[in-house]
Order: structure tokens, then C-alpha cells, then sequence
């Protein structure tokens, strides 16, 4: 089955949630108003007084035509009367704009929660959850669904009561008019009910498929303009169009199918509201021609019937709207149900001594869906400021076990410890306070340079920033730029050249001042140039830290204390470099290709 066919089919039967269900979501998403409560009842106040005055309008009307065509007719009494609508009009209009600027606020700020609660938890998710999903999936839940949030939430309270009041309260003075004629109106009313569940039910679905196809296109749209570079190198522009084109056009089809059962129905509604004025006025005219009926009363009992029907036909409106919103919280809620980070001890342990010891125990792994072994039952132990290197194959497990470490991920069996303390035991914050890492490829945020160092310690102070910086050997280029600490990197550092993108990460690692540090070959891709200075700057780094240090060229790490070699998830050799040498093993094995080369 193709991945569409899956999406889609998940979508409908995700959009058919029974009742119970669907009040439950909606219990979660206004649960969002608790912090706005004074301005929502601010809100209700205004609709309920412009309601009411809006039921008064009819009344008078009736009054009017009664009074102008009356035999006792004056001036007098029809001034007052125009007089007494104009003051209506006017307090309505101001207690409409109450209702408005606090609906505003309320709906706005719940969005704005709303998405900050989701940001929240998606940067506190675990890293597996990552490795599931793309980017561009992700943030669609912060834009897309919830702008269809926003739309609901911003009118769907004050509507709903503004329309109560008006279906209940014009629904009751039609009885006091004339409750033969009311009868024959209420009978319209369960068509008009049935419709708006009919038609508010296939909305959900369709809803909920099309954001899917959307947040699947900005996903691809989002790889895409982030390695540009790639597009470009291969002239793969219009291959990606193509991709993007099919992804929209699904989208689109989707679109037309919900604008197909939209336009059906409202005009479906309308025709049943404008059949039902055409029998007042045939059923009430006869009233009027009999007697039993004044002129006056059968304009305001059809103003009446025209209000009651726009009360309706607005329901189904924000049945509507409801259904959409359903679709697109049921994303955002599966973000927000999902655990953060990884299960954490209830009572976290805290090491007696803090000075950057590790080991691992028998420790096996394997990636969640993958039926590979990726590590076989390491048993490795750094000794506090030892300098380890990890050398082996690609795919040997090396860049696993310094996953491993900081716990994004917990092996299958055997136990990880950092300063003498199962790493399930800590905190997560107080175990990755202790360490910090400059990988191969750094990744920098698109802001000022001072803003990416202090990423690592917050409170830093613009000396420190120097300080770290001359160390890392890049305060010299900094300052040659014309902002100095406040030059603007660009997206993923672009801005910058590869050492000077290395040295801002070591910059940024001293000035977190770990007790344990993990090298990723950090210098694999620079220029000799380059990579002597990033040599300089993590000698420096790594003076009195533990250090674990990945290595694929074998002549950056001939210094290192203890070389361990990895190999098929396993440690097959283990000792320094003059010592594996002329052990003539994997590792010597692997420098002679090297040398070779």
C-alpha cells in the first residue's frame, strides 16, 4: 500500500471519533481559556446585552408598520418610535465591539498558548521521536492546524452563545405571536439538524486528510529549501517542482472536494430557511386577511423567522468549523499526550563526585523498527580527564555509543554510568549539564554569533564570550567582521566557512565548561590550515576533561591515551597506537588502507 493510501486512510478513521471522543477533545482545547476567564466573561456579557437587543429589533418593526398604517397614526409617535430603533441600533453596536475586542483577546491569546504549549513539548520529545519524522511535518502543526484552531476558538464561544440566545429567544416570541404559525416553521427545524451532522461529519474527514497532504508538502518543501545547495549541485530543480506539484495537487483535489460538500451545502440550507419564509408569508397573510393577525405582528414574526434561520444556518457554520478544528487539535494533542524526553528516575540520584568518569556494561543496542544489532555487549570504562579514541568501520557502532552517553536513546540491556551512577538514574538536565559535544558537521542557528555561543550558557557575559572564543582560536576572525559578536551567521551557520563553523562550536563547548566531551571528527573536513587551527583550539578543550573522540583518519588521534576498536558492534582490540600496530589487527589494518590511499 503506498504511503498516500496509508495517510489517508489513517486520517478517515482517526475523523471518525465517537461522541464521547469528540468532547473530550474539545474539553482539552478549551481548556486553553482557563487563564482568560475574566475576558471571557466579559465576552459573554457583551454577546448576551447585544443578543437581547437584537431580539428587541422585530418588536419594533411590528410596532412601526402597525403605527404607520394605524388610523390614529402621528408624527409624534412615529419620531419616537424611529427614535427608540436608532437607540437600539447604537447599544447594540457598542456592546458588539465589547464582545469583539474581548473575543479577540481571548482567542488570540489561547492560540498563542496554544502553540507555545506545543513547541514545548516538541522540543522536550525524545530523540527517537525525531528520527521518525520530518521537519517540516512537525512545524506544520505549529502553522497550519494551528491557524484552523485560531479560527474556531476566536468565534466559536461567542457565536455559540450569541446564536443561543438569539434561536432560543426568537424561537419563544414567535410562540407568543403566533404559535400556529411557529408550528409550521419548527418543522423545518430537524431537516436543517440532520444536515448539518450529515455534511459536519464528512467535513472532519476531509479536513483532516487535506492538512495531512499539506503538512506533507511543507515537509518536502522544508528538506528541499534547507539543502539548496544539494538541489542546485544536481540540478534536480525541477524534479523537486515536480514532487512539490504532486503533493499540492492532492492537496488541492482534497481542497475541491471540500469545497464541492460546502457548496452544496449551504445553498441546501439556505433553500430550506427561504422555503420556510415563503410558507409564512402565504400561512400568515391568510392569518392577516382572517383578522387573527396584525400587519405589524406578521413583519415582526417573519424578522423573527429570518433571525431564528440565520441562528441555524450560523450553527451549522460552527458545526462545521468544529469538525475542521477536530481534525486538525487531533495532531496537535497526539503531540501533546506523547512523554517527554525519555522516562526519568521519580527520584533522581546525584553522583557523590562530578569528575567525568564513564562506563559502559554489557551494553547491546538496537534502533526501534530496525532488526540489526547495532552494539554487542560493550564493556568500556574512561577513567576521569582520559583521552579515548573510537576507530573502527563506518557503521561499526562508534557515533552510537556517544548517543548513548547523554541518553538520547537506552541501550537494549546493559547499563550506561557517568560518574559511578546509572545514567537512568539522574536527571537529564544534571547529566547533560556535565557534558558538551562538537560534532563534524556543526550546527549553528541562524541568529548573531554571540546569541550561538551563549546557547551553551545563557548568563554568559561578553567576556566570557572573548575569553572562550580566544581560546577556540576565533576571536580573531569575529572581530574582523564589521558586527564583530553580533555578525548574523545565516541558516546552519551558511555564512561562515567550515573551520570558522568549527571553532564557534569549540568557542561554545569551553564556555559550557563540561567535565566530559565527545569529538566527532572534528577536523575531517577542513583544509590543513583550518584543521591545524581546530587541532590548537581542542587541545586546549580537552586539557583535564574526559574525552571521547570519534576518529575515522587515524592520524588525528596517535595521541590519545587508549585507542578502542570497534568493530561490528563489538570491541575487537583495545590498547595504544604503537601497541596495536604491532598487533597487526583490525587496526593496524585500517591504517595501512589509510596510508595507502
Amino acid at each position: 500500500m503506498s504511503r498516500r493510501a496509508r495517510r489517508g486512510g489513517a486520517s478517515g478513521e482517526d475523523s471518525d471519533l465517537p461522541l464521547r471522543g469528540q468532547i473530550g477533545q474539545l474539553t482539552e482545547l478549551f481548556g486553553f481559556l482557563r487563564p482568560y476567564r475574566r475576558w471571557l466573561a466579559v465576552a459573554v456579557f457583551g454577546v448576551t446585552v447585544a443578543s437581547a437587543l437584537g431580539l428587541v429589533f422585530p418588536l419594533i418593526m411590528g410596532g412601526l408598520v402597525d403605527t404607520a398604517i394605524g388610523e390614529e397614526t402621528t408624527a409624534e409617535s412615529l419620531d419616537r418610535l424611529a427614535l427608540v430603533l436608532l437607540g437600539v441600533f447604537l447599544a447594540q453596536a457598542a456592546f458588539n465591539y465589547i464582545r469583539s475586542y474581548a473575543v479577540a483577546i481571548v482567542g488570540e491569546g489561547v492560540v498563542a498558548d496554544l502553540r507555545r504549549t506545543v513547541y514545548q513539548r516538541i522540543i522536550r520529545l525524545p530523540v527517537p521521536f525525531f528520527d521518525k519524522r520530518r521537519t517540516g511535518e512537525i512545524t506544520s502543526r505549529l502553522t497550519s492546524d494551528a491557524s484552523v484552531i485560531q479560527g474556531t476558538v476566536s468565534t466559536a464561544v461567542a457565536q455559540t452563545l450569541s446564536q443561543g440566545i438569539t434561536l432560543v429567544g426568537g424561537v419563544a416570541l414567535m410562540l407568543v405571536l403566533s404559535p400556529r404559525l411557529s408550528l409550521t416553521v419548527l418543522t423545518f427545524l430537524p431537516v436543517a439538524i440532520l444536515a448539518a451532522a450529515f455534511f459536519g461529519r464528512r467535513l472532519n474527514r476531509i479536513s483532516t486528510v487535506f492538512q495531512d497532504e499539506i503538512a506533507s508538502a511543507n515537509a518536502f518543501a522544508d528538506e528541499t529549501i534547507a539543502s539548496i545547495r544539494v538541489i542546485k549541485w544536481f540540478s534536480a530543480e525541477t524534479d523537486a517542482t515536480n514532487r512539490y506539484d504532486q503533493g499540492i495537487g492532492r492537496s488541492y483535489e482534497i481542497a475541491l472536494r471540500r469545497a464541492r460538500l460546502r457548496a452544496l451545502f449551504v445553498p441546501g440550507v439556505t433553500f430550506v430557511g427561504f422555503a420556510t419564509l415563503a410558507l409564512v408569508l402565504w400561512v400568515g397573510g391568510r392569518q392577516v386577511l382572517a383578522g387573527s393577525m396584525t400587519a405589524g405582528e406578521l413583519v415582526s414574526f417573519l424578522l423573527y423567522t429570518l433571525t431564528v434561520a440565520g441562528a441555524i444556518g450560523t450553527f451549522t457554520g460552527i458545526y462545521s468549523q468544529l469538525q475542521e478544528a477536530l481534525g486538525a487539535s487531533r495532531r496537535i494533542f497526539e503531540f501533546l499526550g506523547m512523554p517527554v524526553e525519555i522516562h526519568e528516575a521519580t527520584r533522581p540520584q546525584v553522583p557523590s563526585h562530578q569528575e567525568g568518569s564513564i562506563r559502559l556494561e554489557s551494553v547491546s543496542f538496537s534502533y526501534e523498527g530496525r532488526h540489526s544489532v547495532v552494539l554487542r555487549e560493550i564493556d568500556l570504562a574512561l577513567a576521569p580527564g582520559e583521552v579515548v579514541a573510537l576507530v573502527g568501520p563506518s557503521g561499526s557502532g562508534k557515533s552510537t555509543i556517544t548517543q548513548l552517553i547523554p541518553r538520547f536513546y537506552d541501550p537494549t540491556s546493559g547499563r550506561v554510568l557517568v560518574n559511578d551512577v546509572d545514567v537512568k538514574n539522574q536527571s537529564l538536565t544534571d547529566l547533560r549539564a556535565q557534558m558538551a559535544a562538537v560534532p563534524q558537521e556543526v550546527q549553528l542557528f541562524s541568529g548573531t554569533i554571540s546569541e550561538n555561543l551563549r546557547i551553551s550558557k545563557p548568563e554568559a557575559t561578553d567576556d566570557e564570550l572573548v575569553d572562550a572564543a580566544t581560546a577556540a582560536n576565533a576571536h580573531e576572525f569575529i572581530t574582523e567582521f564589521p558586527d564583530g559578536y553580533e555578525t548574523v551567521v545565516g541558516e546552519r551557520g551558511i555564512q561562515l566557512s567550515g573551520g570558522q563553523r568549527q571553532r564557534v562550536a569549540i568557542a561554545r563547548a569551553l564556555l559550557a565548561d563540561p567535565r566530559i566531551l565527545i569529538l566527532d571528527e572534528a577536523t575531517s573536513s577542513l583544509d590543513a590550515e583550518s584543521e591545524g587551527l581546530v587541532q590548537q583550539a581542542l587541545q586546549r578543550l580537552m586539557i583535564g576533561r574526559t574525552t571521547l573522540v570519534i576518529a575515522h583518519r587515524l592520524s588525528t588521534v596517535r595521541a590519545a591515551d587508549r585507542l578502542v576498536v570497534i568493530s561490528d558492534g563489538r570491541i575487537v582490540e583495545e590498547g595504544a597506537h604503537d601497541d596495536l600496530v604491532a598487533a597487526g589487527g583490525v587496526y593496524a589494518r585500517l591504517l595501512e588502507r589509510q596510508l595507502s590511499t
